[in-house]
């Protein structure tokens, strides 16, 4: 028939049932790969939980369970009474209290100065910006240790040490992580939603408050964890710098409890708990905005 031609050998080949198989081979690969990351990734997580277990489990125990051999992973008989009994051993709430005012002006402070100096470096065009940056992040590679002793005959000096004024003031000046962690969210920013509010009048103060602050609120709130978490997790600022039992915080709280007398585990490990147990509760809440704010390519994606 007009049209109609025979097919060689190497045409009766089927060219899309060979990609096919090519694609699907890549396809079981893939499925392959991810399998082995997924359990290596359980693996490693069960590693991590391992002591967040023990933790926990040795809060529940008495103290004879505790000193058994071999020991044992999860409690044969539950206490909830041993939280109680920690509460009660020593002034939790009161502890509580100081720790939460401190965490509080911490993450205050640390959320506002650092997203308004990084609006500076970020957005407005001054001479020396460049170096002074440098200068900042610099910062990040002194280690804490070596400013430790100046802070404290400095703070000693202005009549600060025995009030928490050490512990909160510094983190109203910033710092070079969270100040470019900041910044790399500022710079996705396009200029023209600055320029069109300069247009309309607002200064940079007005835009860095309502304009800037809304779209960056994933950086914010990585900021706010952190800060969260160094401050109510902070033992050796508080050991440094308060004297007064009426103004300890939990973490030294935990210390002088464990010092009072022979060591409770079990009461000690229920403190620890209840102390972690705001950190964790805020990372899981938190969470979705701490990973979009790590990155530091999301800017205003979403």
């Amino acid at each position: 028939m007009i049209g109609t031609t025979e097919k060689t050998g190497a045409e009766k080949l089927n060219p899309p049932a060979i990609k096919t198989s090519f694609f699907k081979s890549q396809k079981n690969t893939k499925k392959m790969g991810n399998f082995f990351t997924y359990i290596i990734l359980i693996l490693v997580s069960i590693i991590l939980m391992l002591p967040l277990v023990w933790m926990v489990s040795t809060s529940l125990k008495p103290m004879t369970e505790i000193a058994q051999f071999p020991p044992t992973l999860l409690p044969e008989e539950v206490q909830w009474e041993n939280y109680l009994e920690t509460i009660n051993s020593f002034p939790f709430f009161q502890y509580a209290k100081n720790t939460l005012f401190i965490t509080f002006f911490v993450v205050l402070g640390n959320v506002l100065s650092n997203s308004f100096i990084a609006y500076g470096f970020a957005k407005i065009d001054f001479p020396g910006k460049g170096l002074l940056f440098s200068l900042v992040l610099a910062t990040m590679m002194i280690p804490s240790f070596v400013v430790m002793i100046p802070q404290y005959v400095l703070f000693s000096k202005i009549g600060w040490v025995g009030t928490y004024l050490p512990l909160i003031v510094p983190s109203f000046f910033g710092s070079g992580f969270n100040i470019f962690l900041m910044r790399q969210f500022y710079l996705s920013i396009d200029d023209e939603l600055i320029e069109a509010a300069q247009i309309d009048g607002a200064n940079h103060l007005y835009i860095w408050s309502r304009l800037m602050l809304p779209l960056t609120k994933p950086a914010l709130i990585t900021i706010g964890i952190q800060s969260f978490n160094g401050a109510w997790n902070d033992f050796l600022g508080p050991l440094l710098y308060i004297h007064e039992e009426s103004k300890y915080t939990l973490q030294i709280g935990l210390q002088v409890f464990q010092s009072q007398s022979t060591t409770q585990w079990n009461y000690l490990m229920a403190g620890a708990t209840l102390v972690l147990l705001p950190t964790v509760l805020l990372f899981l809440f938190a969470q979705k905005y701490f990973i979009e704010g790590m990155d530091l390519s999301a800017g205003t994606k979403g």
